[in-house]
């Protein structure tokens, strides 16, 4: 292993969410400033549960993969698997023999696995009866779905990396992969997460009074930093980057998105769910140090922008103490509500492209600014066009876990 750090870049990938697929249609609905909140009916029959909304993917259809290789996968499984396979085809990597040869591996994560076959699980013993579990139950239940039947569906034999760190998962993911790469243990990695839509992710929140409730106008919600906000809405979705290093890429004539040259990471030590503004701060701070930069160089901030009181006042003031100015912010859950472990790869993917397209979508139903957030340049209407080469993306999750990543324009 080198003790010289290694370059690492951006070469493919892929997201499955509402917003779409492809960067084409992404874009375009980004720009239409409409949300993908729906009232779900269905849920009325849960007593006691007050919201029912969340931002579902209504569209869904797995390619004719054989049988044989996704017995084993459930939903959040087979959301990841597409994305995947986008990812691997934008890298020119999907039928190359080398990802099969231990210099790839994966970094992957999501908050729970598919609920499902979970429940199938339970009833054991409930109803002490296992007749609905099966052979592949326990591995579509499994923390580790996403990763596990990504490495076997395409035969990789590098290291496995699982990141179950609620909504942290898959920038943690990327992180990982990134510092994996930087210290040459592997020259490709799989980055990423999933989330399956469950009502139980609703409830949740539900019970902690901080999910949204305005079930009559579901395309006004969520609105983060705005003062008529009422809490988050979940989402699902699943994204995968392709993490490689410079060299190894350009040497195979690679096409490359972004650099990503800086990653933070910590953890706040005093509260499961209530957010940190210090901590936060300095896990800003690290991904800044390990990149090199000044805050002054970065041109844009994907923040993570739940919609909820404490988040959104916590995650602004601590933006706002080190970068000591209005910089330009907004956040994705705005478009697609809350897609929980899915979300930090698939608004750093969105980053990296809007970076590459000079546009940056505003915060869509940002009417009202909440005046105990803090002065940040919220960018609202119909965007922004900002010329940068250096761009941010922040998650922070329960158990005080805190990710900041940054990315630098593609190598040219």
């Amino acid at each position: 292993m080198s003790s010289e750090k290694k370059r690492v870049v951006i070469t493919g990938g892929g997201i499955v969410s509402t917003l779409g697929s492809e960067w084409p249609v992404i874009l375009a609905n980004l720009k239409a400033g409409k949300n993908f909140t729906r009232r779900m009916e269905d849920w009325a029959k849960y007593k006691g549960m007050n919201t029912q909304l969340a931002a579902p993917i209504t569209d869904f259809v797995p390619p004719d993969f054989p049988r044989k290789k996704i017995r084993g996968m459930g939903r959040i499984a087979l959301l990841s698997l597409v994305a995947t396979e986008n990812a691997f085809k934008l890298a020119g990597l999907t039928d190359s023999p080398e990802i099969k040869e231990g210099r790839c591996g994966i970094a992957y994560g999501s908050s729970m696995a598919s609920p499902d076959p979970m429940m199938d699980i339970y009833s054991m013993l409930i109803l002490n009866d296992m007749t609905k579990m099966n052979a592949t139950t326990y591995i579509k239940a499994m923390p580790q779905t996403c990763a596990a039947n990504i490495e076997v569906f395409y035969g990789l034999t590098g290291r496995i990396i699982t990141t179950n760190t609620a909504c942290t998962s898959s920038s943690i993911s990327i992180g990982y992969a990134y510092e994996t790469i930087q210290n040459g243990i592997q020259d490709i990695m799989v980055a990423g997460g999933a989330e399956e839509l469950s009502p139980v992710d609703s409830a949740i929140f539900d019970t902690m009074f901080t999910a949204s409730t305005k079930n009559d106008h579901p395309e006004l919600t969520p609105v983060a930093y705005d003062k008529s906000r009422d809490g988050l809405v979940i989402g699902e979705g699943a994204g995968s980057l392709i993490l490689e290093e410079y060299e190894h890429a350009v040497k195979r004539g690679a096409k490359i998105y972004a650099e990503l040259i800086g990653f933070g990471t910590n953890t706040d030590g005093n509260h499961i769910t209530q957010p940190n503004r210090t901590t936060q701060s300095i896990s800003i701070q690290l991904a800044l140090k390990d990149a090199g930069i000044t805050p002054d160089q970065i041109g844009y901030i994907n923040t993570h922008g739940t919609g909820t009181t404490a988040g959104d006042i916590s995650e602004s003031w601590a933006t706002y103490d080190v970068f000591q100015r209005p910089a330009p912010v907004s956040t994705l859950k705005n478009y697609t509500g809350h897609t929980l472990g899915a979300c930090g790869v698939i608004e750093a993917w969105v980053t990296i492209n809007m970076m590459n397209e000079g546009w940056f979508h505003p915060n869509i139903n940002l009417r009202d600014l909440d005046p105990l957030v803090a002065p940040l340049d919220y960018i609202t209407g119909e965007g922004r066009a900002i010329t940068t080469d250096f761009v941010m993306s922040n998650n922070f999750a329960f158990g005080g876990i805190n990710t900041s990543l940054i990315f630098k324009r593609a190598i040219t």
